[in-house]
């Protein structure tokens, strides 16, 4: 079984030291849904949300989260960011939006976090946003759809 790098001998919790591991080109994509009312979505789709533009603010949202990953997430590391994409896929039939966060770097370690975190305060925003007219939207399905770079490689998410 491979080491768990995040606790050392004692059971205490450490960050990982990466000083050692060379610099690579990194890049992760993470996605999450808001579901919402019909009504609610085109709120958004009009541009009629009374907060101003829902997903301009939520992009801008997200890329900064994207940015301070570290300060919320206790052992990621602070990492000199070069590229985060933040987009979405509004879906009509079914009343939702997809979005969708590639962060890239160059460095010694991953942007798995730094995506994921970038799409969940995207969604939190727009959920902030419409809140007064629609209580009930969900954030769901955050999840990492693909990472590359680093010594584990490639990975795809299979669904």
């Amino acid at each position: 079984m491979k080491e768990f790098t995040h606790v050392d001998k004692e059971g205490r919790v450490r960050m990982v030291d990466v000083t050692s591991k060379a610099p690579t080109v990194r890049e992760a994509t993470a996605q999450g849904i808001v579901s919402m009312k019909p009504e609610t979505f085109e709120k958004i789709q009009s541009q009629t949300v009374k907060k101003g533009n829902v997903l301009e603010t939520a992009r801008i949202a997200g890329i900064m989260a994207g940015k301070k990953t570290s300060e919320l997430i206790p052992m990621c590391h602070p990492l000199n960011i070069t590229h985060i994409s933040l987009d979405f896929f509004p879906d009509r039939p079914s009343s939702t939006v997809r979005i969708q966060a590639t962060v890239r770097i160059i460095g010694p370690t991953g942007v798995e976090m730094e995506a994921l975190t970038a799409v969940a305060v995207a969604a939190l925003t727009i959920y902030d946003m419409c809140k007064s007219y629609d209580r009930e939207m969900m954030i769901s399905d955050i999840f990492l759809l693909e990472k590359s770079g680093g010594k584990s490689g490639r990975f795809f998410r299979s669904k």
